[in-house]
């Protein structure tokens, strides 16, 4: 060591935070003397590597190096801020293995960057205790638990600190916002810290609202991914100086460095929102539970539908159902009917001549308007006519160029009514000549009637009436009170004032025959969030399903019994030994690339390999792969007990090491537990 170096500890143990799995480990630098106070362990530093400056984490500090060589020194101290806590880094070891990525990946996902000058407001204010950022608090009555069964134990065990995990059943017109609230407000008042993560900015926005009829705007932290950079790395160093005790976001809310964790919850878990898009791919509801499990926070699931992993969990006992009592279903149930949709009761409904909606929607919808009501028609797509079929063979559209779906959309305030040409949804271009592959027909019939399409055959039905249209390109938040026609695709309802007098759900048969897995599952989650926006019973709401009265999905919707359908759909994947029966890993890449995978991959011996199978049209495939050089894109399913997650995941994460220290290796990507499996 030269003289340079710090008295104490001169050795620091630092993390590149680089995306080559190779170099996922941890190297030694020398700490100069002019560091050895801020050098400590969780600040991000600088180093030299490879040739360019690099930033780091230090880990730890040591007296000695296993190095025999001469260090080089740490070149800089970007901030003295300890942001790697012993938690986070904790967590981020157990989500590497659980999804064999590397943990350079999952710090970015963690820690923001820097911003100078939200440091420098931050440090000046961290010694503000939560409490003194807002008046005086007046603790809200948790009188709202005790509709569901054991729910004031469940709320009194949370707010005394016990390990507690439940699966939350919501029940119709449920304010499960001012719940949480009430639940949250408890917790933090006695000291400690409490996790909200939802899917979307919409559901953030609801929470907050609820938080801040209990405290003030100050007390409550909002982490998103829509934040800018100094208001996001505002945030996380006021979380992470103890100044933000309840914290509300999306997925990137998950990692927030909170101090004495106590209550973790996680909004409608089988969301796509919570899929995280970059490598190593976590979902977050297993970051919450591995972080539950590390800090012994309690852990909640809440939603409408139940995924079947929740399902899994419950049978597992690990999380146990919280569930609304009977008096309370009785008391907040609208009427739920069925049309069903078969060529009998079809072909005998003349209506039907000039619109694809029964008659007796029509008189409901009629009704409901009478008395002043707003009405939700929810319906799967957005768009005008989003999807095409042949006319004579039912073979679906699809564009000669990408293979993509072909569609009508609706023509230009120029063009006239109607729809334009069939265009595809993927690449855009227009066909007009198009002929069937199967049959040679030109002629196209619509499968799904868009939201666009929808709205206009209803305007034209009421006419005088306001419609308002909400779809992911254009949610509408709330709507107000009165008789309006409310035209909403899945998971974009605005909530009315006073709640909805109707709700109708529409071509049911579009999400149960989507080629996912989770495609019933998702079904009963959606048409539940539209039910729960109606008025219940006594108020003389009803929501009218229109769809096959004998489909599991929609028997599940009438008895509103999510729980007994999660089941049933967990039995089905025991039974096929699909996840979350067993664990699955999903490698995508071109045939060779596979092959040096498994060459070096020591699998457990119980591992089954799947495939190698051509991935569909539209899967995009791993960054840097180009299927004209080496071939069409690949995917090998490894399927393995879920008792083995941590071997396999120990196994590819060391077999990408591997081949990432191989010349012209060839991309290839690796997910534990895809989203979609085919």
């Amino acid at each position: 060591m030269t003289k340079t170096t710090a008295p104490e500890a001169p050795v620091a143990r630092v993390l590149p935070l680089l995306s080559l799995p190779h170099l996922d480990r941890p190297f030694d630098y020398a700490v100069p003397a002019k560091f050895a106070d801020s050098a400590q362990p969780g600040t991000r530093v600088r180093v030299k590597f490879a040739g360019r400056l690099t930033d780091a984490i230090v880990l730890e500090r040591r007296a000695d190096t296993d190095y025999d060589g001469a260090l080089s020194d740490i070149r800089q101290v970007i901030t003295a801020e300890p942001v790697h806590t012993p938690e986070i880094s904790t967590l981020i070891e157990a989500v590497a293995t659980r999804y064999a990525g590397f943990r350079g990946d999952l710090w970015r996902l963690a820690v923001p960057p820097r911003h100078a000058r939200a440091e420098a407001a931050e440090l000046e204010r961290r010694d503000v205790a939560w409490e003194s950022l807002g008046p005086e608090i007046s603790l809200p009555e948790l009188d709202g638990w005790d509709e569901f069964v054991f729910g004031r134990s469940f709320a009194n065990a949370v707010i005394g600190g016990q390990t507690v995990r439940a699966a939350w059943q919501l029940q119709p017109n449920a304010q499960w916002e001012t719940r949480l609230a009430e639940l949250a407000v408890h917790t933090a008042v006695g000291g400690g810290g409490v996790l909200i993560v939802v899917p979307h900015q919409r559901m953030v926005d609801r929470v907050a609202e609820a938080l801040t009829q209990f405290v003030s705007a100050k007390q409550v932290t909002i982490l998103n991914h829509d934040a800018g950079h100094e208001t996001r790395y505002r945030r996380f160093l006021r979380i992470l100086f103890g100044g933000g005790r309840i914290v509300v976001g999306t997925r990137s809310a998950a990692w927030a460095p909170i101090q004495n964790l106590r209550l973790t919850v996680l909004v409608d878990d089988g969301d796509d929102q919570h899929n995280e898009p970059r490598a190593p791919y976590p979902h977050m509801r297993e970051v919450l539970a591995l972080r539950s499990t590390i800090t012994g926070a309690a852990f909640m699931i809440a939603g409408y539908g139940r995924t079947a992993e929740t399902a899994a969990w419950v049978q597992q006992q690990w999380l146990h159902d919280l569930v609304p009592t009977a008096e309370t279903m009785q008391r907040s149930m609208p009427i739920i009917r069925t049309l069903d949709d078969s060529e009998v009761v079809l072909g005998r409904d003349s209506s039907l001549a000039r619109s694809r909606f029964p008659g007796a929607v029509f008189a409901s919808i009629k009704h409901t308007l009478a008395a002043e009501q707003p009405v939700l028609v929810q319906v799967p797509r957005r768009g005008y006519i989003p999807v095409l079929s042949c006319r004579s063979c039912g073979t679906p559209a699809r564009c000669r160029h990408c293979h993509g779906p072909l569609g009508m959309p609706k023509k230009g305030p120029d063009q006239g009514s109607g729809s334009a040409a069939p265009t595809c949804r993927w690449c855009g271009r227009i066909d007009p000549h198009y002929s069937c592959p199967s049959c040679g027909s030109s002629s196209l019939r619509p499968i799904v009637m868009g939201a666009e399409r929808t709205a206009e055959e209803l305007g034209r039905a009421f006419p005088g009436v306001p419609v308002t249209a909400s779809s992911d390109d254009h949610v509408k938040a709330t709507v107000p009170e009165g008789a309006r026609l409310v035209i909403a695709t899945p998971g974009a309802e605005p909530i009315a004032d006073g709640g909805y007098g109707a709700a109708i759900i529409a071509d049911t048969w579009a999400l149960l025959n989507r080629q996912d897995l989770r495609a019933h599952e998702r079904a009963l989650a959606h048409w539940m969030g539209a039910a729960a926006l109606v008025r219940s019973e006594a108020e003389h709401g009803q929501v009218i399903v229109i769809g096959e009265s004998d489909n599991p999905a929609i028997t599940a919707l009438q008895h509103w019994d999510a729980a007994s359908a999660a089941q049933a759909e967990l039995n089905i994947r025991q039974q096929a030994l699909f996840p979350p029966a067993v664990l699955m890993a999903a490698i995508d890449g071109s045939n060779p690339a596979i092959d040096e995978l498994l060459a070096v991959a020591e699998l457990p011996a119980e591992a089954e390999l799947l495939g190698p199978v051509e991935l569909p049209p539209g899967v995009r495939p791993p960054a840097g792969a180009d299927p004209g050089l080496h071939g069409p894109t690949l995917r090998l399913l490894i399927r393995v007990p879920r008792a083995q997650s941590k071997v396999l995941g120990h196994a590819l994460r060391s077999a990408q090491i591997i081949r990432a220290a191989q010349q012209d290796r060839l991309p290839l990507r690796v997910q534990i537990d895809p989203p979609a499996i085919g």
